[in-house]
């Protein structure tokens, strides 16, 4: 039985007096109300954005039978992903718009929209609608708007490069592009409909975009041996529901690690058969979820992993061994030992999760130290720099309160390790790199070591900021410095 289609709304108008901003979130609100919004962008972002962020991508999805806007932070080197409400998520668009980027672009399925910002910084809503033929499936090459565009609520055509009713961004070629996923700001038909069809292609019956309901992919799958040996799945590689969350978990983790690889020196030992053999030191391995995980992924990628799990307990080094022993992993081994203790020669990749308070210090010095490619580290009880810390008279009414005074002693050493390991030859981010969900030690330092040293006019400002940092909180005993100091590391 065909579905019938939904009966035309009316559309209401924003306030007379509403500014370019406010219009546009009002279209938006109205997309999401109707079903017809196919993509959502928001583009030149300017201060105080971070530098690294290239744009802002949003779509409707459901979550549990309720409708939410999935927003893509899209920075050089990873993506931040939020779902939310879509009341609280078009209030947030608008807030963006008029702080973080200049360029707004919302595409329907018959209506092109753009909220832009000129050189005369001037803003104004451009709007135009999509000839039928261009979001028809198997549309190629139609122009965003022909003869047929029209006037739309806001009382007017723009014209421009693309015929009547185009939208146009000043700033921009005008010429249409060819269809392509990574559009410029002011797209042509071809564009258009391929995002019109991308859309169509998630949509259930009524219109209205299914996305999260749908399975979900995952850099590992199910059937892997020692998932089933870990307990991570059952002998039919099921997912436990109660490992839910660590399933998760490992895959972001081997989503992380394998993009950092690729930026790292290793990546050119990818199928090299003569290579050397990527030597991991993961300390605090536990059961080893992730260890294996990282074995595999490494395997995957064309490379000889050398992966050692360090755990305390010998008792579960033996019996993850017997598991390693019966599935034949080779390159793969867990030893007892704790990161002071462990001694080894040299290291590609240090890895150390959930290592308590400046155990975190002593694995990342001894990450440098063993001339790691790349150091993963997602740190835990923050509480060396507490006790010495004292509220900037700035910041004081802010840090009296005891919960702000701890975020901020987290914030303060994990910023302060993150230019240590800068001045020590890595590039360096500090990110959430899994949902709260999954685990509230969520917190992540990446590092990177770089090919080519850094000038020593960066180191001195590297330094400058750390002193800096250290004077304004009263911080006097900083452990990585000391470990640096110590043992110092060329």
């Amino acid at each position: 039985m065909t579905p019938t289609a939904p009966a035309a709304r009316p559309r209401s108008q924003p306030p007379a007096d509403a500014d370019p901003h406010a219009r546009f979130t009002h279209r938006l609100r109205e997309a999401l109300a109707d079903g017809s919004l196919v993509r959502l962008q928001l583009a030149r972002p300017h201060p105080p954005a971070e530098p690294t962020l290239d744009k802002l991508l949003a779509r409707p999805v459901r979550l549990r039978g309720i409708d939410h806007l999935a927003l893509v932070w899209r920075h050089r080197s990873k993506d931040i992903t939020k779902n939310l409400p879509l009341d609280e998520a078009c209030a947030l668009v608008e807030e963006l718009l008029r702080s973080q980027f200049h360029h707004g672009h919302l595409l329907t399925r018959s209506h092109d929209v753009q909220l832009v910002h000129d050189r005369k910084g001037r803003w104004a809503l451009r709007a135009g609608r999509i000839a039928p033929d261009a979001a028809a499936p198997g549309a190629s090459g139609t122009t965003a708007a022909g003869p047929r565009a029209a006037g739309l609520a806001d009382g007017r055509t723009v014209p421009g490069a693309h015929g009547a009713g185009a939208s146009v961004d000043p700033t921009s070629p005008r010429t249409a592009p060819a269809a392509t996923d990574e559009a410029p700001d002011a797209p042509g038909g071809a564009y258009l409909g391929h995002l019109a069809r991308q859309g169509a292609a998630d949509d259930a019956p009524d219109g209205r975009a299914l996305a999260h309901d749908q399975a979900r992919r995952y850099p590992l799958t199910l059937d892997l041996p020692f998932l089933a040996a870990l307990g991570v799945t059952d002998a039919q590689a099921r997912l436990i529901p109660s490992m839910a969350r660590k399933w998760r978990q490992i895959n972001k983790f081997v989503e992380v690690l394998g993009q950092a690889i690729a930026r790292s020196p290793l990546a050119a030992r990818a199928g090299v058969a003569d290579a050397p053999p990527v030597q991991v030191l993961d300390f605090g391995a536990g059961r080893g979820y992730l260890t294996f995980a990282v074995h595999h992924h490494l395997r995957q990628a064309g490379l000889r992993p050398q992966v050692t799990g360090v755990e305390l307990r010998e008792a579960l080094c033996d019996e993850v061994n017997g598991i390693i022993d019966t599935l034949g992993l080779d390159g793969l081994r867990f030893a007892a030992g704790d990161v002071r203790s462990h001694q080894a020669a040299a290291a590609d990749v240090m890895i150390a999760l959930h290592a308590c308070d400046t155990a975190t210090d002593v694995a990342l010095h001894r990450g440098v130290a063993a001339g790691a490619a790349l150091i993963v580290a997602s740190p835990c009880c923050h509480k060396q720099l507490r006790p010495q810390m004292r509220a900037p008279e700035l910041l004081a009414p802010l840090l009296r309160h005891g919960i702000h005074m701890a975020q901020q002693a987290e914030m303060l050493t994990d910023t302060l390790r993150a230019l240590r390991l800068q001045r020590a030859g890595y590039d360096t981010q500090v990110f959430e790199f899994i949902s709260p969900e999954a685990t509230s030690k969520n917190k992540m330092v990446l590092a990177v070591r770089r090919s080519q040293p850094l000038p020593a006019a960066r180191l001195g400002e590297l330094q400058a900021q750390a002193d800096a940092l250290k004077a304004a909180f009263g911080i006097t005993d900083f452990a990585l410095d000391a470990l640096f100091d110590a043992e110092p590391v060329a």
